[in-house]
């Protein structure tokens, strides 16, 4: 089984939306997809209303997933960690033990080569548009990510 982790700051606006697009990509008995925060400001939470309304108006349902801390043992854990802008990826860099541990972190929009700006934005502080943006980039790269791994 491939194991996948999406992380983001909080693990509450994107991640959980990287979590649950690619969940629905893919079938659940060759993957597993998980996401994590690099902070624990929202450990236990559900993820943000508007990321749940969000996904669930394209029909994917979030609201299950629960916000947990990024830790160490993610990088044995997982296969493939997708995190979602420079400063996510500094903070997974600084715990990795190893250049095997590095190698399996990228930034989730480098999977898409037609998005220019490789960051996703942080909706926190947004609006419903803001949500919006993030969820259709990481349906593209969450497509990307599909199409490689099939």
């Amino acid at each position: 089984m491939t194991r996948i982790l999406m992380v983001c700051l909080g693990n509450i606006c994107r991640s959980p939306l990287a979590h649950g697009i690619l969940e629905s990509k893919l079938p659940n008995d060759r993957y597993y997809v998980d996401s994590a925060g690099t902070a624990n400001y929202h450990v236990g939470s559900s993820p943000d209303s508007r990321s749940i309304k969000v996904a669930s108006n394209q029909g994917i349902d979030i609201s299950a997933q629960r916000a947990r801390q990024f830790k160490v043992q993610d990088f044995d854990t997982f296969d493939h960690i997708y995190v979602m802008d420079q400063s996510n990826y500094s903070d997974v860099i600084r715990l990795a033990r190893s250049n095997d541990d590095i190698a399996k972190v990228k930034l989730i929009l480098e999977e898409d080569q037609s998005i220019i700006d490789k960051r996703v934005p942080d909706p926190y502080y947004g609006d419903s548009s803001d949500f919006e943006l993030v969820f259709n980039l990481l349906d593209s790269a969450c497509n990307a990510i599909t199409k490689r791994l099939s």
